[in-house]
């Protein structure tokens, strides 16, 4: 459903959400699927010497990949609510120096994951020796890499949105009890 507050998304973005999706998916679908077979193979006196370290790395990944997917359309924490309360000036103000702050931080993790790999060249994971480390941490410089990109490329809709005093939180909450009672009225 489109309306005021979920603007529509350009073809990059929908691209991006798209891949962004399957992949978060694909691996949470992979980490059920290793998570059973770990919990059958134990029921039946077995277990797999690997199990736990892939199983947090996966977790690691559909942190960051899932992360940057909420960046891409707004859903991770933030501050409508306080944004929206102050004058317009300041409140585009403020928007601009929160995103630089974000943008800043997921800069500074993606350098030091880049270092960290240089750090882990030639490590591999402890169970399954044949999988290089920096291949499981490669996360962390992409998944801010992403998280910033999706930061970037929902920023204009979003300024839009907030300097028109629209809240994606509040919109989001009138259209689920907007649905909520059309469902209902036929019940009274």
């Amino acid at each position: 459903m489109e309306n005021a507050a979920y603007p529509t998304l350009s073809r990059i973005n929908r691209a991006l959400s798209r891949v962004l999706e399957w992949i978060t998916i694909s691996l949470m679908i992979m980490l059920t699927l290793i998570v059973a077979m770990a919990v059958i193979a134990r029921l039946m006196g077995q277990s797999f010497s690997w199990y736990d370290e892939v199983a947090a790395i996966m977790l690691a990944w559909i942190t960051y990949y899932g992360s940057a997917l909420a960046a891409l359309h707004r859903r991770h924490i933030g501050f409508d609510t306080v944004l929206l309360a102050m004058p317009l000036n300041l409140r585009v103000a403020a928007l601009l120096v929160g995103e630089l702050i974000v943008l800043v931080f997921f800069f500074l993790m993606a350098r030091a994951g880049l270092q960290v790999l240089d750090v882990l060249a030639g490590d591999t994971l402890i169970s399954l020796t044949w999988v290089p480390i920096q291949l499981t941490q490669s996360v962390i410089p992409i998944g801010a890499i992403l998280f910033m990109l999706c930061q970037m490329l929902s920023l204009p809709a979003y300024l839009k949105i907030t300097a028109a005093g629209i809240s994606l939180e509040h919109a989001e909450i009138e259209e689920e009890v907007e649905t909520e009672l059309e469902k209902n009225k036929d019940r009274v």
